[in-house]
């Protein structure tokens, strides 16, 4: 798309600039030149603003609920692999509801960790939670709260940060290490192209996901026939040998 003009700049036209039809139509008119001033244009772009993910620009006043944190057990691999980095740093412990300082802090010990080197870094979750509080030695009821600070819902097996760039892995590890021990809860290290976690198992050595939506495992029928002691028709099976009780 072209970018528009002001209504202040628009196109001039001078002598010569209409062409006459031998027809009933009326002459058609057309610019040959326009204004020499370009700065008044203003640009067009499709990127959108950048949004801070510490803190959401309005909100606040509309006080929500604290929620809980989506637990994906019921077959949702969402947020578990790493998608535009190489390295990522996943949750390993129970649900939790992480603070925007928290994620702050995080966030600057990656960089200064990674001070001097190349590399991009991916947020995949937003503190855009509001914590409200009554304060200390306040009676129950009397409204909700005034506004203490943003906060994150983190799920179990969720991916909190990305790394990309050309870094060793042992460096990344260290950075995102001493980044683990500025948050709550235990987190692991993965790399891009591990396997996925539904809750908290993880989807390799022959586990898919077909395996882990049905309601139970089915075993095989060799194993299940195993099971069972053999018996003829008509025979109640055998009972199961027990030590003898001594006298």
């Amino acid at each position: 798309m072209k970018p528009r003009l002001l209504s202040s700049h628009r196109p001039v036209l001078t002598m010569g600039s209409c062409i006459y039809q031998a027809s009933s139509r009326p002459a058609i008119c057309l610019p040959i030149r326009q204004s020499p001033i370009t700065s008044t244009f203003r640009a067009f772009t499709t990127t959108p603003h950048s949004l801070n993910w510490l803190a959401p620009k309005r909100g606040h006043t509309a006080k929500n609920r604290k929620g809980r944190c989506r637990v994906p057990t019921g077959g949702s691999t969402r947020g578990t692999t790493v998608v535009w980095g190489d390295y990522g740093l996943r949750l390993r412990d129970h649900d939790r509801r992480i603070s925007a300082s928290h994620l702050q802090i995080a966030y600057e010990t990656i960089r200064k960790r990674l001070r001097g080197e190349r590399y991009r870094i991916y947020t995949r979750v937003a503190a855009n939670i509001g914590v409200y509080t009554s304060g200390n030695e306040v009676r129950m009821g009397k409204g909700k709260g005034s506004f203490d600070h943003w906060a994150a819902r983190m799920a179990v097996s969720q991916i909190i940060f990305e790394l990309k760039g050309e870094m060793h892995e042992q460096v990344v590890r260290d950075a995102l290490r001493l980044a683990g021990n500025k948050l709550p809860g235990l987190w692991e290290f993965v790399k891009k192209g591990d396997p996925p976690v539904m809750g908290i198992t993880k989807m390799e050595a022959g586990v898919t996901l077909a395996d882990m939506k049905r309601p139970r495992i089915k075993l095989p029928a060799d194993v299940k026939a195993g099971r069972i002691p053999a018996t003829t028709p008509g025979e109640l099976p055998a009972a199961t040998p027990t030590a003898a009780a001594s006298p």
